[in-house]
């Protein structure tokens, strides 16, 4: 058995998304005075390589980490190759994710290469603006598509999976809002358009037009992992047992996870 991770390196420089913290580290004790090394970390849950639980779109109290099964983070999936059509602010549809050839199963964990990765922290082509405002993302016809392959849950090499503009980020940074809007001829809102699902516990009707992959998508249990990256080039277009593991917390939203593909596991 061959094991690859897919995770980024966690540290003292690891970048937060637009609008969140960084994590800070430090020594509360030390060798020479205790004999003994205790250190402290002061994180957020969505910096580095992570998996986001139901409770970080919904009301949902049992959407945390603890109650995420291990048959379900752990199980059969595939790594598709879809960084031949992407460029900044692609959007990502059922038809280049089914062109990419890779096999493709219903129930699978699926991870999407767009090749962002390259643009992450300490990367060979860093450039943190590129990585978190300018990085492609999946269409609502991509949404229906997952539901309907049932997918496990999914995950990408990028900063968010909403695209960039289809976040709080056209919100944040409105010079790049401008500049979406001018280059597509339609503001954000114009160009990815409204949503509308149902409140699974009250029956409200729900129009929104921002996060549909968290909000929709998390209440419907199509949960996901954002910044993979690691040595995510060696598994493109395989299947592979795949596993993320996260730390086993109630009522944690999301949480640092390390995911992994394990190759030629067997049954």
């Amino acid at each position: 058995m061959k094991i690859i991770d897919l995770s980024h390196v966690m540290n003292v420089h690891t970048p937060g998304r637009v609008g969140y913290a960084g994590n800070k580290l430090y020594y509360a004790q030390n060798l020479q005075t205790v004999g003994i090394v205790a250190q402290r970390i002061d994180t957020a849950m969505h910096v580095g390589t992570h998996f986001d639980g139901a409770m970080h779109a919904t009301d949902d109290r049992k959407g945390d980490m603890a109650h995420l099964p291990l048959d379900y983070l752990c199980n059969r999936g595939v790594v598709v190759d879809i960084s031949k059509h992407m460029k900044d602010w692609a959007v990502i549809t059922p038809e280049i994710i089914e062109s990419a050839g890779a096999d493709i199963r219903e129930g699978d964990i699926l991870i999407l290469h767009t090749g962002w990765h390259k643009h992450y922290e300490g990367q060979s082509q860093q450039d943190l603006v590129k990585y978190f405002c300018y990085h492609p993302g999946p269409s609502l016809d991509t949404l229906a598509w997952m539901l309907k392959k049932k997918i496990k849950w999914w995950g990408m090499d990028t900063g968010s999976c909403d695209h960039a503009m289809n976040t709080s980020i056209r919100y944040m940074r409105p010079d790049l809002t401008e500049k979406f809007t001018k280059q597509h001829g339609k503001t954000p809102g114009e160009f990815f358009g409204t949503f509308e699902y149902t409140h699974k516990k009250s029956g409200r009707k729900v129009v929104s037009d921002v996060f549909p992959f968290h909000n929709w998508a998390f209440q419907e249990g199509l949960l996901h992992a954002e910044n993979l990256g690691g040595d995510i080039e060696m598994m493109l277009g395989k299947r592979a047992i795949i596993g993320a593991f996260p730390w086993r917390y109630e009522g944690l939203e999301g949480c640092p996870c390390r995911i992994v593909a394990f190759l030629d596991a067997g049954d």
